[in-house]
């Protein structure tokens, strides 16, 4: 099944195991048995550490292994086969068990020790899925962390019974008691407040970590990890300064972008893989990276800036520059939060296959919203775009595309007003024929959201001086409206909210930083 280049390279990867992973597969009359066994072969015949072996008392009606470690089960299930994006969580599952993969901040370990004990979570996925890999392996180490935590990865396609009885219409989502809890994409912060709030805290357990830890001092601190972020601490460091960079997690935005085909020098990439190479780029520096945090507060009262965090760390820096980049944007109409899921998406590529034969609706006219429109024609039986102008902002090659589609419709000047729904599922969308000034209804399965991008600036709202969208408004060289703060990318003024562009926004306003600074010590 692994062709020989990757097995390989597994070879090299699992090299460093010291201690005997196994991997135990139920007793299974699925016609895909087969193929798992042959997998989980091709992947210990890479690593003599690695034993495939069969559990003589379980069946399952499905394909299903677990693994075990020193001979104790880790907590860890997978339910069908992960191929597709789900096999580098096989992978990484089999390093962090035996500890040779990347650990999770001892911050976030802490806290993950600190929930209640006995969890159990269904993460359902789909093989196709490009943000469910992430959730999958945070959920995977938190199982090895905590001791008592179980967590099941299902192929949604081997259980279609259990997908309709929960009314699942997105991936990943997560379930527990029989009952879903999240669906979508989501932070590792985000997801361990999830837990923390579905499966409670053991109070009794005092954190491992001091909540009020100084990270130091920095010539430069750069926050945000996307293009922007990563290019300003490179060019920063390379000036000599101390450099820090906090985020949530390195490639930012980039990591949920499919194709990416005006990278200038670079044919075709995409998201995931940008996204590494960023984080590749910047650990060959020393820029010491704080990764899974956000920022609370900055303090500017005194020429060093004090900075504050969600966790309840600080740290200091002489200059910033702030590259948190920018989120979808949601509709904010009433249904939209409630069907979440469940008919309403944002990510045309986790979550079309769930609609293959029905009636959709994109909305939102732009470029994001077309290609959405292109890709889901051809896995769904109807599109309809809905744009609130009365014409189209996408790219013309790409509005002529759409048009020549057989199965797409567009309405236009069309302002949603509400989604609706019969309690499990998206059934209907209003909204407003604004030429007219007409209520209308329209029956649908579901609702792709594509609107835009919303700045990720709410916590500089009373620091800097932002536009009235929220971006941080900056001059030509990055600077902000307060000095030793700069800032750089989708969060910004900056026109054209471009994966190049905030590159070279990102150099331009780390060599601005270090100009100012070199200023001030020559006067």
């Amino acid at each position: 099944m692994l062709d020989p280049q990757l097995k390989e390279q597994l070879t090299s990867v699992f090299s460093k195991l010291e201690n005997t992973v196994e991997l135990i597969y139920e007793n299974s009359s699925h016609e895909d048995q087969k193929d798992l066994i042959e997998m989980l072969e091709d992947v210990a015949s890479t690593c003599p550490k690695i034993v495939v072996s069969k559990n003589a008392a379980g069946t399952s009606p499905m394909p299903q292994f677990h693994i075990a470690y020193k001979g104790q089960p880790t907590g860890i299930i997978f339910k069908g086969i992960p191929g597709g994006h789900e096999f580098t969580s096989l992978i990484l599952a089999i390093l962090n068990t035996d500890g040779k993969g990347k650990p999770l901040d001892s911050l976030i370990a802490s806290r993950v020790k600190r929930l209640k004990k006995n969890i159990s979570v269904q993460s359902y996925i789909s093989l196709t899925c490009e943000n469910c890999p992430d959730v999958v392996q945070a959920l995977n180490q938190m199982a090895l962390i905590h001791g008592s935590f179980h967590h099941e990865i299902i192929d949604g396609g081997y259980v279609q019974d259990d997908i309709q009885k929960l009314g699942i219409q997105g991936v990943p989502s997560l379930v527990a008691n029989s009952k879903m809890f999240h669906s979508g994409r989501i932070q590792l912060l985000d997801l361990l407040a999830k837990l923390e709030a579905t499966f409670g805290i053991d109070e009794s357990q005092a954190p491992e970590e001091p909540v009020n830890k100084n990270l130091g001092h920095f010539e430069v601190l750069v926050i945000g990890g996307g293009p922007a972020g990563s290019s300003a601490a490179i060019y920063s460091v390379r000036k000599g300064l101390s450099t820090a960079l906090i985020t949530e997690k390195i490639g930012g935005q980039v990591q949920e972008t499919k194709g990416i085909e005006n990278l200038i020098s670079v044919t075709y990439t995409e998201g995931p893989q940008l996204a590494a190479q960023l984080n590749q780029h910047v650990a060959s520096y020393p820029i010491k990276v704080f990764e899974n945090r956000r920022v609370k507060k900055i303090h500017t009262q005194d020429k060093v800036k004090a900075i504050e965090l969600e966790s309840g760390e600080h740290l200091t820096a002489d200059s910033i520059i702030v590259t948190t980049g920018a989120k979808w944007r949601e509709l904010g109409v009433a249904g939209e939060k409630d069907y979440l899921g469940r008919g309403v998406a944002y990510c045309p590529h986790c979550d079309g296959p769930f609609y293959k034969g029905k009636k959709i609706a994109v909305i939102g006219g732009g470029n994001s919203g077309v290609e959405a429109a292109i890709d889901l024609a051809g896995i769904v039986r109807e599109v309809v775009v809905f744009e609130y102008n009365d014409q189209l902002k996408a790219d013309k090659v790409l509005v002529d595309k759409l048009k020549s589609l057989p199965n797409v419709s567009i309405i236009t000047s069309a302002k949603t007003e509400k989604i609706l729904g019969d309690g499990q599922k998206v059934t209907q969308l209003e909204y407003v024929d604004r030429s007219l000034n007409k209520s209308e209804k329209i029956d649908l399965d579901g609702i792709f959201v594509q609107i835009g991008l919303l700045p990720n600036s709410q916590f500089l709202k009373d620091t800097v001086n932002l536009s009235k969208f929220g971006e941080i408004i900056v001059d030509e060289k990055g600077r902000t409206s307060v000095p030793g703060i700069y800032a750089a990318g989708d969060v910004t003024t900056t026109p054209y909210k471009q994966i190049v562009i905030a590159i070279g926004e990102g150099a331009k306003a780390a060599l601005a930083a270090f100009e100012d600074r070199m200023y001030q010590q020559s006067h």
